[in-house]
């Protein structure tokens, strides 16, 4: 992609997420995403039922009558977004790539989050973290990361989200509002997700911050379409192998996976509370992600 193109593809994408966000987002992170801590704020003298935990005991001894703290909430939040960009984004058999649908829904929460004057950043992640923006304010901030949205190529194909939640976890010293944006082609993930004595990094993630769950899917990642012998490409392992669609034990086979993999995800959502959505590359994002505001 030359710098001309890059350019044209950063502004249609502003144009269609910026004005996303500010008619139909806003409202709905304003009042969803706000700010979970609470910041001291000023002094008071103690009245009776106040909790005698919050009593100042400094001004207390100047004053020689008891004071308390008073807080108020933190307004200001700081919003990650957790990108994928193994190598099996690069599939689309409708209307676009996986990879331009996590695109356009990062590019929309990340204006949605300076709308309110908020702080975004992002983690880029195959089987390891390719990159880390930490987050900033402002509009360049946003343009920026939607330009490394679109031309960002990693280094590795594969997908570890453990490591992408750890780093999160690492990282991110103060509570946020996390969003997993991925295929979740990740066996590991999947799979029992601790060893004995061990704790998943998805359980500490989603008890530290707000972590919320958005799977960009292919029609043809769950089903195999009935077009007889087909070569496919694994694009992660690069592994190739025939395929014999026309058989409709192949294309069970394959249904069924599918199945099992979402079942398994489901389970790691119940088990930790994530708040999550599915969205497939040729439907409308727009709704699924009112629907995750939502929850």
């Amino acid at each position: 992609m030359t710098s001309e193109e890059l350019l044209q593809k950063v502004r249609k994408i502003e144009i269609k997420t910026h004005g996303l966000s500010r008619n139909i987002f806003a409202g709905e992170y304003h009042s969803q995403f706000k700010g979970r801590g609470m910041a001291f704020s000023e002094v008071r003298e103690y009245q009776p039922g106040d909790d005698v935990r919050s009593i100042d005991w400094n001004v207390t001894a100047r004053m020689n009558r008891p004071y308390i703290k008073i807080y108020e909430e933190e307004r200001e939040l700081t919003v990650m977004l957790l990108v994928d960009v193994s190598g099996s984004r690069n599939f689309g058999t409708m209307s676009q790539m996986k990879r331009d649908t996590m695109a356009e829904i990062a590019a929309t929460l990340a204006f949605s989050t300076i709308e309110n004057n908020d702080k975004v950043g992002v983690i880029f992640f195959s089987d390891q973290v390719e990159k880390f923006i930490p987050p900033k304010k402002g509009k360049s901030h946003v343009l920026h990361i939607i330009r490394e949205l679109l031309s960002f190529e990693p280094e590795h194909q594969g997908t570890d989200i453990n490591a992408a939640l750890q780093f999160l976890t690492n990282a991110q010293k103060r509570r946020c509002a996390a969003f997993l944006i991925s295929d979740m082609m990740d066996s590991q993930f999947t799979a029992t997700p601790a060893k004995r004595g061990e704790v998943a990094p998805v359980v500490i993630a989603s008890r530290k911050h707000d972590l919320s769950a958005i799977q960009i899917y292919d029609r043809r990642d769950a089903e195999l379409p009935n077009v007889g012998l087909l070569k496919v490409r694994d694009p992660e392992s690069g592994a190739r192998v025939w395929a014999d669609t026309g058989l409709a034990s192949t294309r069970e086979a394959y249904n069924r996976a599918w199945r099992e993999q979402q079942d398994a995800l489901e389970a790691i959502y119940t088990k930790t509370g994530i708040h999550n959505i599915s969205v497939r590359t040729d439907e409308d994002y727009v709704k699924a992600l009112m629907r995750l505001f939502k929850q």
